[in-house]
């Protein structure tokens, strides 16, 4: 039986003329082409904002070599007023509204040269909604001080308050603001879980920030241990505790520990600690807010000293 053939046109033998041999490329070829052409184009599309990110992080870092690592915009007329007064403090700008330039001459602070600029420009230059007053003031963050230092120099009835993990820098400004008042010698926290010192914190305690050691340490019980060893009598305020704070050995040198907003004192720092207290406020209530609960503990140690 005769089967018909059937020929494809496109491989008919018409075509007798030979095709030229096609370039053979090596696997180490196909990944430099790969790499220089066809990856490059890829990124491109997919992150059109990666050499933007990228300058934008190098001229980051040039500022922050130019006006030293940590450095910090302060503002509002007391934070300002303070830190121009305090000769530990480099100064990289002075800002301010010409309203605010007529209140830091009434104070008599004009050490440094003021660039004036509108509100829109100033506040431009700071989170929203700050409260500046119309001055704010680009600064270095303040030389580190060592716990054994403010130990050594502290006087024999010395308050220091230690903050166990307190995050939130408007607490830390206003709890510096009334251990300041109330003549603390130092504050103490744990570098890791710690707000630094930003402008809404040094606007929370009123200018305390220049005047009031801030000590970072790393381990808050090995801290504890060592005020213990310096002669300080270590108090935790605890909401839970049998005692109140007045019915505590409060003369001599004290330390005064704060639990976090939240969750109050940790475990091994309450277990560090020479006594727990809590403050004569009515069970019904709750507790008060870790920077009032620190005001009223402060007041409790001035008076109990003074009378």
């Amino acid at each position: 039986m005769n089967v018909p053939q059937f020929v494809n046109p496109k491989n008919s033998t018409k075509a007798t003329t030979t095709s030229p041999l096609r370039k053979t490329h090596s696997d180490e070829d196909v990944a430099n082409h790969f790499r220089s052409r066809i990856l490059r184009v890829e990124m491109t599309k997919r992150n059109p904002r990666k050499s933007k990110n990228r300058d934008d992080d190098r001229r980051h870092r040039r500022a922050s070599s130019e006006s030293g690592e940590g450095s910090a915009w302060l503002y509002g007329i007391h934070a300002v007023s303070a830190a121009l007064d305090n000769t530990q403090r480099t100064v990289h700008r002075l800002v301010a509204t010409r309203a605010g330039e007529e209140k830091l001459a009434s104070s008599g602070q004009s050490p440094v040269r003021v660039e004036i600029v509108d509100r829109d420009t100033l506040e431009a230059l700071l989170p929203p909604g700050a409260v500046h007053q119309g001055v704010a003031l680009y600064a270095a963050p303040l030389p580190s001080v060592a716990l054994e230092d403010v130990i050594e120099r502290a006087p024999d009835d010395a308050c220091i308050v230690v903050l166990d993990q307190v995050t939130d820098p408007q607490n830390v400004g206003a709890i510096m603001r009334s251990a300041a008042a109330f003549g603390a010698t130092a504050i103490v926290l744990q570098d890791r879980h710690a707000p630094p010192v930003t402008g809404a914190l040094a606007k929370a305690a009123s200018g305390a920030v220049e005047s009031l050691p801030l000590v970072r340490v790393t381990n808050l019980s090995r801290a504890l241990d060592v005020l213990k060893t310096g002669g300080y009598w270590c108090v935790g305020l605890d909401g839970e505790a049998d005692i109140i704070l007045p019915d505590v050995k409060l003369d001599g040198r004290v330390g005064l520990i704060m639990g976090a907003e939240d969750s109050g004192l940790r475990r091994l720092t309450a277990e560090n600690c020479d006594a727990l207290a809590r403050l004569p406020t009515s069970r019904t209530f709750g507790t008060l807010n870790v920077s009032a609960a620190s005001a009223a503990a402060l007041y409790e140690v001035a008076r109990l000293r003074k009378t």
